[in-house]
């Protein structure tokens, strides 16, 4: 799992750990280890030309140290002070010791690769026109980030002024929000962890890996039969869009759940694409309500509450909700549905969804599934699963409606609704993933390779 704590939470971890320590013994096992993936990120270290760019703090200082090690082993190192009078002074010692030259900004020379150590965590976002005018000279190198990309919103992974947009990120103790969340993740390239053995706290905000997938993922007992396994119901569709209630369907059938059950005007386009299904009311532990419902979401939603299990509400049952669920909920919007339940522009959302999707959860009273590049799913009281699976393919439409039917599956299941909605959608977007590949895909792509899917993790994990 990846945890990713606030900037107070890390910097408290690394002052008791700068206690116990000799003095520069912190910063020296940062810098070794952002030296090292330069290296690997240049493919060779003598005769590469290095420009840092280093401001005032620790990160200028990771990066003066990270040149002064590639300089040793034959680097051509150069670094503009954009705050000279507060450079890191050990940093740059030794990088002058190791060969290493200062430079005026005007003398750069565009290099194999840029160290951006403008600032740190401490940054407020936005960069100084000087350092932007230094960027705007580097032409196409590749940059790498010390930490995060300079001007990024460290805790709140929003971008609202000018920032780095790095090739790679390497960030020390523990990944921040704005390494997980959109849009500052999309500033941060591939994101490399090195580890400073920082005592953290529990975090609020987190990306589930396989094997935490794996651990939630329903399994069957031994004496399971369809009931025991769990019934979900799909309150979903209509004459005017019964596709959404087929892949509300398929997603819903991936073989999570003993049987999935509809109710709706789209029967017989659902018998057709999955005769499993069983057509007609009955008893379920879960209803999904929503997808493609037009106007007769609302009542949908209504027959759905009366049941009183848990409820994955999606699309148009999502515009009749002004209050608070009576039962367990799963709300599952994009951003400008979101926009629209909580009163704000969808620009709003999209420039900041970590706060917005934390504000629904509150309002609601409900887990919050944010969909999106980086969907988050949060639940009241601030703790967000982001998740990290997917591919852009995954943009085409339908693909919520085969994760409403996932999720519904999910709570029927057994899962709670963050859950239900963290799992759901890693595992949509790992199917999307190892079937594309570099490729297109359609909605009924992923719902038909949920199960494959399924079955690879756990053949992996029992060897």
């Amino acid at each position: 799992m990846r945890h990713a704590h606030t900037v107070s939470q890390v910097r408290d971890a690394e002052q008791v750990l700068l206690d116990s320590q000799p003095e520069g013994t912190l910063m020296q096992q940062a810098s070794v280890g952002l030296a090292v993936a330069i290296a690997d990120l240049l493919g060779r270290v003598y005769g590469a030309r290095v420009l840092l760019l280093v401001g005032c703090g620790h990160n200028g200082g990771d990066a003066l140290h990270a040149g002064a090690w590639l300089a040793r082993r034959g680097a051509s190192v150069e670094a503009v002070l954009l705050d000279p009078d507060r450079a890191h002074a050990g940093g740059l010692a030794a990088l002058r010791t190791a060969g290493g030259r200062v430079v005026d900004a005007a003398a750069v020379r565009p290099p194999d690769v840029v160290v951006d150590g403008i600032v740190g965590l401490g940054g407020s976002p936005g960069l100084r026109p000087e350092a932007r005018a230094v960027l705007d000279r580097v032409g196409d190198a590749a940059v790498v980030a010390v930490d995060v990309p300079s001007g990024v919103g460290v805790d709140s992974g929003e971008t609202p002024e000018p920032h780095v947009v790095a090739d790679l990120t390497v960030t020390f103790g523990s990944y921040k929000a704005c390494h997980l969340v959109d849009p500052a993740a999309q500033a941060c390239g591939t994101v490399e962890l090195v580890d400073l053995g920082l005592d953290l706290p529990r975090s609020d905000l987190v990306a589930l890996q396989e094997p935490e997938v794996l651990a939630l993922v329903p399994r069957p007992s031994l004496d399971a039969h369809k009931y025991t396994r769990g019934v979900v119901g799909l309150r979903v569709g209509s004459a005017a869009y019964p596709g959404a209630a087929v892949l509300s369907a398929l997603g819903a059938g991936c073989g999570l759940v003993g049987m999935v059950r509809y109710v709706g005007d789209a029967a017989d386009a659902v018998r057709a694409a999955v005769p499993e299904v069983v057509v007609g009311a009955g008893r379920v532990q879960a209803w999904v309500v929503g997808s493609g419902g037009g106007d007769d979401a609302a009542e949908a939603l209504a027959a759905a509450f009366d049941d009183d299990v848990p409820v994955v509400l999606d699309a148009d049952a999502l515009r009749h909700l002004d209050t608070p669920p009576p039962v367990p909920a799963l709300l599952t919007p994009h951003a400008g549905e979101l926009a629209g339940m909580l009163g704000v522009d969808r620009d709003d959302v999209e420039a900041a969804p970590l706060a917005h999707a934390r504000a629904a959860a509150d309002r609601f009273g409900s887990a919050v599934l944010l969909k999106g590049r980086r969907t988050l799913v949060a639940e009241p009281g601030g703790r967000v699963y982001v998740n990290t699976t997917g591919t852009p393919w995954l943009g085409t439409a339908g693909t919520g409606d085969v994760l409403g039917g996932l999720c519904g599956a999910l709570l029927a299941a057994g899962l709670e609704p963050v859950l239900a909605g963290a799992v759901g959608a890693w595992l949509a977007g790992a199917a999307a993933t190892e079937i594309a590949g570099a490729g297109p895909l359609t909605a009924s792509d992923v719902a038909r390779g949920l199960a494959p899917t399924l079955r690879r993790m756990l053949a992996d994990e029992a060897g």
